[in-house]
């Protein structure tokens, strides 16, 4: 892979204020998934507390699927930004585990909430959610959009090997989703950037799907046991380049908004892991109270993550005018986006 600092420094930065996010929303399964339950992959419950902080998540059943879990979350974010689902002039759907391959799973989505307008898909793993809200925020601080539904939600159940301990225990499925309007000019994002390395591609896949290996009846396992159609992750280079990029981007994005850690209200991170989040964050010093973390419940469910932490964190009356957030959201890519967010 890359040099991590050099990738972050050389990634676009953008000011993109005049935005508000007028409304919240997260939906997860109701079904409950224990650590204890797991117990048939020969895992020990504390093992995976220890190495993850995850004590249970949520898995969708038969029939749910991610534009039922995305409907989900945007109804209650419509609801709450006070908006007539006809003034949402463009939908924005992340996500990496879609209904079909074809169409895009945005158009089931804006099928069921009974909207009109333009509705697109977005694909960067657990990185989606940023690159869509940033890519919403262009659309609205240019006034080309009133109101953006923008949408986070995985599946990730439905493509994991049911009998992968090292990776099966590490995720959930869930959604949460946001509206964006137009704001003050103290709104928005006072920074943010987006990057990527196509060299870590690898480490985090899945192989079978696509054109470049499609489908077909006889697939098997191959000589490793590893189900091609089936995500694969590469989890300790993974770990460590988390940690090392987490660290480089807070520090490039609080740089450019010209803020430091202390005037960070919420540290709103992809749920990926409890020991990469206290890894990156306590190197700077950030007290862990700022740092919202829900794996412990949700385990990580991609590009759901970080949505579903700001709706829970504002229901909760923990985001109050003026505060400021910063989200990052990392993964497969690898790709990586950070913003830091003035309510």
């Amino acid at each position: 892979m890359s040099d991590v600092l050099q990738q972050v420094r050389r990634g676009p930065l953008f000011r993109l204020t005049g935005v508000r996010i007028a409304g919240t929303g997260s939906c997860v399964p109701e079904q409950v998934v224990t650590n204890e339950d797991l117990g048939r992959l020969g895992c020990d419950p504390e093992w995976i507390i220890q190495r993850t902080g995850i004590r249970e998540r949520r898995h969708a059943p038969p029939g749910v699927s991610t534009s039922h879990l995305a409907t989900g979350a945007a109804r209650q974010a419509i609801a709450a930004a006070d908006v007539d689902p006809s003034q949402i002039d463009l939908l924005l759907l992340a996500t990496f585990t879609p209904d079909r391959l074809l169409p895009q799973t945005a158009t089931a989505v804006q099928q069921q909430l009974g909207l009109e307008c333009p509705a697109m898909d977005l694909v960067a793993a657990c990185a989606g959610f940023m690159y869509a809200l940033v890519t919403g925020a262009q659309f609205i601080a240019t006034g080309s959009c009133r109101n953006v539904l923008v949408i986070g939600a995985d599946t990730n159940t439905r493509v994991l090997d049911p009998d992968d301990k090292k990776t099966f225990p590490l995720f959930g499925d869930g959604g949460g989703a946001v509206v964006l309007s137009a704001g003050s000019d103290e709104q928005g994002m006072l920074a943010a950037t987006l990057g990527a390395d196509g060299s870590g591609a690898d480490l985090l896949t899945r192989r079978m799907g696509g054109v470049e290996t499609p489908f077909h009846p006889g697939a098997t396992a191959d000589a490793d046991g590893r189900v091609p159609w089936l995500m694969e992750m590469d989890g300790r280079p993974v770990f460590k380049w988390a940690v090392r990029l987490l660290e480089d981007t807070f520090e490039h994005v609080l740089t450019a908004a010209d803020r430091d850690k202390d005037s960070v209200k919420l540290w709103l991170l992809h749920q990926a892991n409890s020991r990469i989040l206290d890894a990156a964050t306590d190197s700077m010093g950030v007290p862990r109270e700022r740092v919202v973390k829900h794996l412990d419940r949700y385990g990580n469910t991609s590009a759901g993550s970080i949505p579903i932490a700001l709706d829970e964190s504002f229901r909760a009356g923990q985001v109050m005018a003026g505060d400021e957030l910063l989200m990052c959201g990392f993964g497969a890519g690898l790709s990586w986006g950070t913003a830091l967010w003035k309510w």
